[in-house]
Parts: structure tokens; sequence; C-alpha cells
């Protein structure tokens, strides 16, 4: 499930070239502070999903909920 969640939300990318430098601009919407910039189309593409998978683990650790991305809901449920 976590593998289906994070290609959904990486679907829900943006990308787009800023025109002062020409680097590669993407950022995921309803994942704040979810960004990165890179010179290349591929390099911002896999940065922005290590930017994602980091924003997910840090979220769970502080208990926080996570969006709902294409009707995939991420419950952590907390060991006994």
């Amino acid at each position: 499930m976590l593998t289906e969640y994070l290609e959904a939300a990486m679907r829900r990318a943006n990308y787009e070239i800023l025109p002062d430098d020409n680097t590669f601009y993407g950022e995921i919407p309803g994942f704040d502070g979810v960004y990165a910039n890179s010179d290349n189309l591929e390099t911002c593409r896999s940065e922005l999903k290590e930017v994602l998978e980091e924003w997910i683990l840090f979220r769970i650790s502080l208990h926080l909920p996570l969006p709902v991305v294409d009707g995939i809901e991420l419950k952590i449920k907390e060991a006994v």
C-alpha cells in the first residue's frame, strides 16, 4: 500500500522550468514543504520522491495525519 500511495502522490506532482536559471522545480499539491529543484527533470523527480518519502516518515514519527491520495489513506496504528 505504501508504494501505491507514493506512486499516486507522485502522479500529482507539478513541474516547471524556472526562468531565472532554467532549472526544474517540482512540487506536490497538498503536501506542504515537499518540493525539489534540479538541473534536469529526471533528477528533480528523483529528489522529489526522496523528499516525499522523508516527509511521510517525519509525519508518521509525529503521529500527524497524511493526506488521502486517490482514495488511498495511510493510517498508522500504534503497536501495543
